[in-house]
């Protein structure tokens, strides 16, 4: 007898991501969905395999906002567990880590990214973020940066 139950499949995903604040501004990249819903989230993402974190920080950066930083601090970590349908009879069990840091932007030109999981960059008003479709990362982000945790992460 087949059983109806869902195959589990553990996933791990490291990513990186940058605050950069200035003057009661906030860079944000919109994320896309594979469902096509789309929210602002901080510019980053997954870390390649033997990339290091800050490598990965400036990449994402330049990929998703053709701008260059460079990181001031680590401002700390985070993590994230979700479960969610695989198809196909899997299910998720997804686990990520998340890093965050401060950045300055030191060069480039703001423009959006093509062809990747982002559509538009841009610099948005801190006031402007509570009417804003947002991800978590952007206020993880912004506690931390106002926290300065010294052990690295917000309380749960």
């Amino acid at each position: 007898m087949a059983s109806s139950a869902p195959r589990i499949v553990r996933e791990f995903r490291a990513g990186a991501y940058a605050l950069c604040v200035d003057q009661e501004r906030i860079l944000l990249a919109r994320w896309v969905a594979p469902d096509g819903r789309r929210w602002w989230t901080l510019p980053g993402g997954g870390i390649d395999h033997g990339e290091d974190p800050v490598d990965a920080v400036v990449r994402e950066v330049a990929e998703e906002t053709g701008l260059i930083v460079t990181v001031e601090s680590l401002l700390g970590v985070d993590t994230v567990r979700r479960r969610y349908d695989r198809g196909a009879g899997r299910e998720a069990d997804f686990h990520g880590l998340r890093i965050f840091y401060a950045a300055a932007v030191v060069g480039g030109t703001l423009r959006d990214e093509v062809g990747g999981s982002t559509d538009r960059a841009a610099w948005l008003d801190l006031a402007d973020l509570p009417g804003l479709d947002q991800a978590d990362l952007v206020g993880i982000g912004l506690e931390l940066l106002r926290v300065r945790p010294p052990h690295g992460r917000l309380p749960k």
